[in-house]
């Protein structure tokens, strides 16, 4: 075979671009004033956010969000699961504008999710429970308060006033004090009681224990090392008032932090309270650290409304089993007439659609929001929602899901429990 003249140059025009045709092709940003808006533009996934929060913050902060109990098996096993879920999309289902709001209570919330309860939320930034809030508001999601928010039911409610709130109770031995914060969270408006039942004592979490972490933070040659690395965080806690447990400030005898936390972790807590409970309050009430059918089951034959699929992010019982392998037996266990929801590992708006689609009314978050909250204020926690919300929209429309209701087991393959060991997955 005869060999081939080798190719020639391509013929290419060349000229020098005129602005207008340059401003065609190429982009101009307009930069950004202000370093935090910087850091959170930078932000595309919420592990981004993750890291910013882990340069902005004390590690002893950082670490009492990031952290859970003993080994953090049990949190590894909860980010772990949603990463055996399989999507199985519907092929040729247009979906230009999918419809991401579910119902919940009765109420349309914009999209499957709830900003969970956290504790001392103003340690891990000044903001606080009343920038969580008032970003559920803006947004359209319930925001659910602790017992042992760093803000109180009050100022919460003053925060997000026409927000749908919801209360975390740990339901303590002394019957007026229970008393006291249910009648406070009906007479602001809270729509939602939230019984937490894994904290019968706390769990051991071995990274506060090294950072030496006290509630409220306290000063030693550590910290203070620690303080010349993050003067703003440390200039913004000693100028925007003292850390409390703002809803129990009023308790009788003025109860230190470790006092408060022995009222919280209660050993005897049994289904009696949950039948007073019933009893005494009037709205919804869910029942949160759940993760057994049979569990389930017993809790909304007594008059519940729903469960929380949870086991407090890993942070109390080590070796748990992951929410998310737990959740299709826990809703066929309480039938579709009982609200479910699920916590844990939630860190990608396609967690949303994998639990949405194998049996969850909605998901709670904590720590996504938190490392929002951390990396910057307000306008961290709304990056965050933003970045889940965009996340779980676009996976509906490459699922061809016109609506979160018609999310469907279906569209997910998933073996619960791993098909072997779990793998050590950080998040």
């Amino acid at each position: 075979m005869a060999s081939k003249a080798p190719l020639g140059p391509v013929p290419t025009a060349r000229q020098v671009p005129r602005w207008s045709e340059l401003r065609e092709v190429v982009q101009f940003r307009r930069p950004r004033l202000g370093r935090t808006a910087r850091r959170l533009e930078h932000a595309l996934t919420v592990r981004d956010l993750r890291a910013a929060a882990r340069r902005t913050t004390p590690r002893a902060v950082f670490d009492y969000v990031d952290g859970a109990a003993e080994e953090e098996i049990t949190a590894a096993r909860n980010v772990a699961a949603y990463r055996r879920v399989t999507f199985l999309p519907d092929a040729l289902r247009p979906v230009a504008d999918p419809d991401t709001s579910v119902e919940l209570f009765g109420s349309r919330v914009a999209m499957p999710l709830v900003f969970a309860p956290t504790g001392y939320t103003r340690m891990m930034h000044h903001h606080g429970e009343a920038a969580v809030a008032g970003v559920a508001e803006h947004v359209g999601v319930p925001y659910a308060l602790s017992t042992v928010g760093s803000t109180s039911i009050e100022d919460v409610r003053a925060a997000a006033p026409g927000g749908d709130l919801w209360f975390q109770l740990y339901f303590t031995a002394d019957p007026a004090v229970n008393e006291d914060l249910l009648s406070r969270a009906e007479a602001a408006g809270y729509s939602t009681l939230v019984l937490t039942v894994d904290t019968t004592v706390s769990g051991m979490r071995y990274r506060d224990v090294v950072n030496g972490l006290t509630i409220p933070p306290t000063l030693t040659a550590r910290t203070v090392l620690d303080m010349s690395r993050f003067p703003v965080w440390w200039f913004n806690k000693l100028t925007t008032g003292g850390l409390t447990f703002a809803s129990l400030a009023d308790v009788p005898g003025n109860p230190t932090p470790g006092e408060v936390a022995s009222m919280v972790f209660d050993p005897g807590l049994g289904l009696t309270a949950l039948d007073w409970l019933r009893r005494r309050w009037r709205g919804n009430l869910l029942v949160k650290g759940v993760t057994t059918p049979a569990s389930a089951a017993e809790i909304v034959e007594r008059g519940a409304d729903g469960v929380v699929v949870s086991n407090h992010g890993g942070r109390q019982l080590d070796r748990s089993a992951a929410t998310l392998d737990v959740l299709p037996a826990i809703r066929a266990a309480v039938g579709r007439q009982a609200t479910v929801l699920i916590d844990g590992g939630v860190l990608h708006g396609q967690d949303v659609v994998a639990a949405r689609a194998l049996g969850a009314d909605a998901v709670m978050i904590g720590r996504a929001y938190l490392y929002g909250l951390m990396a910057g204020g307000r306008d961290g926690v709304l990056r965050a929602y933003e970045i889940l919300a965009q996340e779980y929209q676009r996976s509906m429309q490459l699922l061809g899901v016109r609506r979160s209701e018609d999310l469907a087991e279906r569209h997910v393959a998933f073996a619960p429990h791993g098909a072997g060991e779990y793998p050590n997955v950080s998040v």
